[in-house]
């Protein structure tokens, strides 16, 4: 994570060095410190402009909830919105009184073996 923000904040710089998230075909995960913070399921919708993501919590404070995403891929970067109190966000932005989290996150290169392939 390289930027975050919630309800119009900044996140603490502390929580935006320490998370991470991981998406794998149908999977996330978020760990903060190395640790998995929370995990679960998404699911696509590449028809809208932009594109949503709807997660769905497995495990960690988020399990049982269904988050709603509005989500920007740009070459390294992936910007992602998500309405925490269940509402479709519509905007790349957060305020005072709207429960949004908006985090930017920086691809991590991929991991080089011993013998140099990745």
């Amino acid at each position: 994570m390289i930027h975050a923000e919630f309800a119009g904040e900044k996140a603490p710089e502390f929580v935006i060095l320490k998370t991470e998230v991981e998406f794998t075909d149908l999977e996330y995960v978020v760990r903060f410190a190395g640790e998995t913070a929370d995990r679960g399921t998404y699911a696509l919708d590449l028809t809208g402009t932009p594109p949503a993501l709807t997660l769905t919590g497995v495990e960690g404070p988020n399990a049982g909830r269904t988050i709603p995403c509005l989500f920007q891929l740009a070459g390294d970067r992936l910007r992602v919105c998500y309405g925490l109190d269940g509402g479709v966000p519509t905007v790349f932005a957060t305020a005072a009184d709207a429960q949004r989290y908006l985090a930017t996150y920086r691809r991590k290169p991929p991991a080089v073996t011993p013998g140099g392939e990745r």
